[in-house]
């Protein structure tokens, strides 16, 4: 008996070991070609960044000099500055002492007093780990004598928390720095942002930024129609990051379709060429290269579009903008079915009404042949209308009333 359990103990502790090992082989990490192409095509030195030569310039300089003040950076969403100080930390530690020595933390999900007083200031206490000995990691990379904490998003951090980080960055400032990284600098209390040097990050240029995404849709191989770019940089007010989010969800879409077509085309050509007779088989083979050339032309010309970028974004199409600016100025006194139907299809469309008021605004007040005095009122109205769409008022009524007040201001 007792030789029994143990061969059934023995062949228990087999299947442990070997269903270990099956799950220590697994991957983990996904296909390359799967990840985003935000974190793909991230800036991993400095000189990657762009658009934002003076901050660059600057942080070299602190790089060569192997010392940093606490940094405060700000600036519009997706412009580099969590990439720029992430890079920056790369160059001062190197590969073997970042995550030893670098602590990054999202103040929008982490904003209470408690990580301040636990995460930060437990990292902040910590003794430094030695760099390693060897002349060539030295030499390049200057490894200096502090740590260094990265608050993404700070300007969320509660006013207590924010506080509590002060006495935090005024015990620990020999061995540790602050990088604080926000979106509006006026939230940040004047305690913290005097013992910072501040960088503001601009808006990405129109010629770099489409540089930029020129390059990545070159090396995924996509392919696009003229002025899709400049359609996604619009769209994403500055936002390089999600301009190329939206381009990687159209080149997903676009490849999806592709693929489909051309699986579609080899199961009809695979169909052809089981039903082929012995007598007809060059002509039913020749019928086959003719659909196979049919669909690869049409696999061919699937290119991301602009409506694809619309579409994707959310945002109102500039041709229904268009139409209903031509309704509009017709008048609103016996033109108000037009009007109304109008809206009605907007509405059933599923657009939202703050999308239709900023283009709106987009295409009447950047208008030359809008007369100055119309477009005083235009704004007015504009602001109005914004505000009552804050307040939660029906966005179908709002538009219906906008549409009339702008067609007696346009017909006037």
């Amino acid at each position: 008996m007792a030789s029994f359990f143990d061969n059934k103990a023995r062949a228990r502790e087999a299947a442990s070991a070997s269903s270990s090992k099956m799950k220590v082989n697994e991957p983990v990490v996904a296909a390359p070609r799967m990840a985003p192409w935000v974190e793909k095509y991230r800036p991993r030195s400095l000189e990657d960044v762009r658009s934002q030569d003076h901050v660059v310039q600057t942080l070299n300089r602190m790089v060569h000099a192997s010392n940093l003040p606490h940094l405060l950076l700000y600036g519009p969403p997706g412009t580099g500055k969590t990439s720029t100080i992430l890079a920056l930390c790369r160059e001062l530690f190197g590969p073997e002492l970042f995550h030893s020595r670098v602590l990054e933390l999202n103040a929008s999900d982490e904003r209470g007093l408690a990580v301040i007083r636990e995460r930060v200031k437990q990292f902040a206490s910590l003794h430094l780990v030695s760099a390693p000995a060897s002349k060539e990691y030295r030499a390049r990379y200057p490894c200096p004598p502090f740590k260094v904490i990265i608050l993404d998003e700070a300007d969320s951090l509660t006013q207590d928390a924010q506080g509590a980080l002060r006495r935090v960055m005024e015990i620990h400032s020999k061995i540790t720095r602050f990088c604080l990284c926000c979106n509006y600098v006026s939230r940040i209390i004047d305690p913290i942002a005097s013992r910072c040097s501040k960088f503001r990050f601009k808006a990405l240029e129109g010629g770099q930024a489409s540089e930029r995404i020129q390059e990545i849709l070159s090396a995924e191989k996509v392919k696009y129609e003229d002025g899709v770019i400049e359609r996604a940089l619009k769209v994403s007010d500055g936002d390089l990051r999600r301009a190329i989010n939206l381009l990687q969800s159209a080149a997903r879409l676009v490849g999806s379709a592709t693929e489909q077509a051309s699986s579609n085309g080899q199961a009809s050509a695979s169909k052809k060429s089981k039903t082929i007779p012995d007598d007809d088989s060059d002509e039913e083979m020749a019928d086959a290269d003719d659909d196979a050339k049919g669909t690869s032309t049409t696999t061919t010309s699937h290119r991301i579009k602009i409506s694809d970028i619309d579409e994707i974004a959310g945002t109102f199409p500039p041709d229904l903008t268009n139409g209903l600016v031509k309704v509009l100025q017709k008048g609103n006194i016996r033109n108000y079915n037009a009007i109304a139907a109008q809206i009605t299809d907007i509405a059933a469309s599923g657009y939202a009404a703050n999308e239709v008021l900023s283009s709106l605004y987009s295409k009447l007040i950047f208008d030359d042949l809008v007369d100055s005095k119309k477009k005083y009122k235009l704004t007015q109205m504009f602001s109005e209308f914004d505000k009552r769409l804050v307040d939660g008022v029906d966005e179908h009524l709002a538009l219906l009333d906008l549409s009339c007040q702008l067609a007696g201001v346009l017909a006037a």
